[in-house]
């Protein structure tokens, strides 16, 4: 194992400086900036926030002087929101963190036990409602989605608020300030949950009546055992296998925040955030935001590989 991680932390460190050097000349290289495309600024003032901020140096002058700063814990200076970089995703990674935690954790919930249900009663009533409804949810662009849901709960019912993450001018605090939150969170992490379920909930069912049909389970029912304990304690575990290596994917899916459903419900999350910035043309905060996916995704996949060999051991890593 330790050789193993070894020679993959080492790939990753390759991995991530090739990324790095592909990501930056391809913003650098990209027309404009923040400083070029604003009507604001005279030409003299734009030449010389350009000497100041380097932005007139060689692109590999500037590459080796970000890298520089990044391994010192310095991913740069937004110039659109007048902050460091890091302090940026501080302020907004938590949030969009707390939204896919959140909603990551009822996805998994309901597609294990809709999925071995579904599997389990292959072709009954069950099965064929759980099909309609993930092909409707996964049909469904998560938009319409969205604002179906705020059109009935916030502006018919007026149970639910229709975005944001506290209401405006609150001064809550403790216990009252966590409901508030709660509240405003429960429509988009609905929608994300419904979006999410769908894949999910068929990838657990066809691995689980593949499991099913394996003769230890037959075994498993010959020698008596609840049948609760048979899919739940036997099938599911070979079933969860496959599945491990979704675990990769779901890492950079935790900090990298939803483009649209934070646009929708107007949570103030990084991906809001990178979508900001894509039209201000901030490339510092494209850059790190960038970056931070690529770290998340390649320690993702070890991370996967390592519970692989972990859950089955007869897996040779």
């Amino acid at each position: 194992m330790g050789s193993y991680l070894s020679k993959r932390v080492s790939y990753i460190l390759i991995i991530l400086a090739a990324a790095s050097v592909m990501i930056f000349c391809l913003y650098a290289m990209t027309p404009g900036d923040f400083i070029s495309s604003n009507i604001k600024l005279s030409a003299e003032r734009k030449a010389e926030l350009r000497e100041i901020y380097g932005l007139n140096k060689p692109v590999l002058e500037r590459y080796w002087t970000w890298l520089t700063h990044a391994l010192q814990g310095d991913l740069g200076y937004s110039l659109a929101q007048q902050k460091p970089v890091l302090s940026l995703f501080n302020d907004y990674i938590w949030n969009s963190f707390l939204l896919a935690a959140v909603s990551t954790f009822f996805t998994w919930l309901i597609a294990v036990i809709v999925g071995v249900i579904a599997a389990y009663r292959q072709y009954s009533w069950f099965d064929t409602v759980v099909m309609i409804v993930i092909f409707a949810a996964m049909s469904i662009p998560s938009f319409f989605i969205g604002l179906f849901l705020i059109k009935v709960f916030a502006v018919d019912l007026h149970w639910l608020p229709p975005g944001g993450i506290i209401t405006t001018g609150s001064n809550a605090t403790g216990w009252a300030h966590i409901k508030e939150v709660i509240a405003h969170m429960a429509l988009p992490v609905t929608v994300m949950t419904l979006l999410g379920t769908g894949s999910l909930t068929r990838y657990f069912r066809s691995n689980m009546i593949d499991v099913i049909q394996q003769d230890y389970i037959r075994t498993a029912r010959a020698k008596g055992a609840k049948e609760g304990r048979v899919l739940f304690g036997h099938a599911l575990r070979n079933a969860m296998l496959p599945a491990i290596t979704l675990v990769g994917f779901e890492l950079p899916a935790l900090f990298g925040g939803s483009l649209i459903i934070e646009k929708i419900f107007n949570w103030p999350g990084i991906g809001q955030l990178y979508i900001q910035s894509f039209g201000q043309r901030d490339y510092p905060l494209l850059m790190g935001f960038t970056m931070l996916i690529a770290i998340l995704t390649v320690l993702g996949t070890l991370l996967s590989d390592v519970l692989y060999r972990i859950a089955d051991p007869r897996v040779k890593l």
